[in-house]
């Protein structure tokens, strides 16, 4: 059962000396209670009491990392049922699925599609993270042959997934110290799997075939000294597995269940023949609650929307995604082309900029910091409006850029023309298009005259 603020708070030194960054010990405790804090963060706990405390100042669902150096995967440790609650913090990743029996085109062309699948939206690179290398034809020379190609071509993490310890670990020998997920141990060969994520160091997926059976096993692994675990509910069915990763997530963060405190792993492609149902599911399984999503394919009308989603869903609510304040050069300006003005908030940046330059016409365009939020709803907040927007103009620089004085301003704030106006004297204010799709027009229009 897991500790109260209360019970915490009795066994911490109680010196309210602000180290851990928190004002008093009780307010500590009552966040080490919430998950919102480690007990790491204290200084002054003795090495007996940090073992007391351990399973209350464990985060409700542990983070689990799989590889090494920048292309590691790092899921789990998330706080909420929901993000408007508060956020997502870790995506998941998402894997393409190799075997040994594809023939050498066949992985050429999903080596391919992985390295090809990678895609810029709002600043972000959008990329998948992890290659799924199953044996399953019991040849250990294939197996190590595909994994090797697949080591000399990509640099990712790997999830090795098979029934033979024995081969599997000929995979763990060929990644050295990379620490690939091991997929998969079930009631079968659970403590050879365990000894094999233990030898290598590497994170254990851990698959039941029922919730039941599942909570078994963790119980069952962690006595063989495993840590880094990752949970497979085994159904390989839409409706069922949807269902249980609701469960799982549930019992993890509500009613702290330690067996379901891992992150999971989802197979969208063994529940169906079909492409776009596998796309859908997948989509399904990023919203609720996969940790790792794995599917056959890459090509980008699958992939790319799937990125997106993801994120989309794993950006904090409440810090809106933005870019830097300042002057961005488009296509090459001069002193005599146009200057366009707009708010940092990512997606208005880019949208603007990539149809500004579509138009192939040199231009500056302002961006001015309004805290990440949209033209309409920073002029609704009163962060983008005159009294705001001409200090920034005279102090931005634009007037050492360009030997002319208009500056083009969005034709959904039309209304504060005049005022803009009363506030920048010295310059010429152009309401410009009301939609982004329109600024080329309005560019060569600008260039013509």
């Amino acid at each position: 059962m897991a500790l109260t603020g209360l019970d915490i708070f009795k066994k911490l030194p109680k010196t309210n000396c602000g180290d851990c960054a928190v004002p008093t010990c009780l307010a500590f405790a009552m966040k080490i209670a919430a998950g919102k804090a480690e007990l790491s963060a204290c200084p002054h706990i003795s090495p007996d009491v940090v073992g007391e405390l351990s399973e209350a100042s464990a985060p409700p669902i542990r983070l689990v990392k799989i590889g090494n150096g920048e292309n590691a995967l790092e899921i789990g440790e998330e706080q909420v049922m929901f993000r408007h609650e508060k956020t997502f913090f870790h995506q998941p990743g998402i894997a393409v699925l190799i075997t040994d029996q594809m023939s050498e085109g066949e992985v050429g062309e999903k080596i391919k599609q992985f390295k090809e699948s990678n895609f810029e939206r709002v600043g972000q690179i959008l990329k998948p993270d992890m290659i799924a290398v199953k044996e399953t034809a019991n040849d250990r020379d294939k197996y190590s042959s595909l994994i090797k190609k697949i080591l000399s071509e990509v640099d990712c993490s790997l999830v090795l997934m098979g029934e033979d310890a024995e081969i599997l670990k000929i995979g763990l020998e060929l990644c050295g110290g990379n620490k690939p997920l091991i997929h998969a141990a079930d009631h079968n060969n659970y403590i050879s799997f365990a000894a094999l994520a233990k030898e290598f160091h590497s994170p254990l997926a851990v698959k039941g075939r029922n919730l039941e059976e599942l909570a078994d096993l963790v119980e069952k692994v962690k006595g063989e000294g495993v840590k880094d675990i990752i949970l497979d509910p085994g159904t390989r069915v839409l409706k069922e597995t949807f269902k249980n990763l609701i469960f799982i997530r549930r019992a993890a963060l509500r009613s702290k269940f330690r067996p379901f405190g891992f992150p999971t792993i989802t197979f969208p492609g063994e529940e169906t023949d079909d492409d776009m149902m596998e796309a859908m599911t997948a989509g399904v399984y990023i919203m609720k609650y996969g940790g790792i999503i794995v599917i056959n394919s890459l090509e980008a009308w699958k992939s790319l929307p799937l990125f997106v989603l993801r994120q989309n869903i794993y950006t904090d609510p409440q810090r809106p995604m933005q870019v830097k304040e300042g002057i961005y050069p488009i296509n090459n300006p001069s002193d005599d082309s146009p200057v366009l003005l707009t708010t940092n908030f990512s997606l208005t940046y880019f949208t603007v900029s990539n149809e500004a330059e579509a138009s192939q016409i040199p231009s500056w365009l302002m961006v001015m910091d309004v805290e990440g939020l949209s033209v309409l709803t920073a002029w609704g907040a009163g962060k983008f409006v005159p009294e705001k927007i001409a200090p920034f103009v005279k102090k931005s620089g634009i007037a050492e850029k360009v030997k002319h004085n208009k500056i083009v301003i969005p034709g959904f704030v039309a209304q504060m023309l005049g005022a803009l106006e009363e506030e920048l004297p010295d310059n010429k204010i152009i309401v410009g298009p009301r939609e982004a799709a329109e600024i080329p027009t309005f560019l060569k229009s600008w260039e013509s005259n």
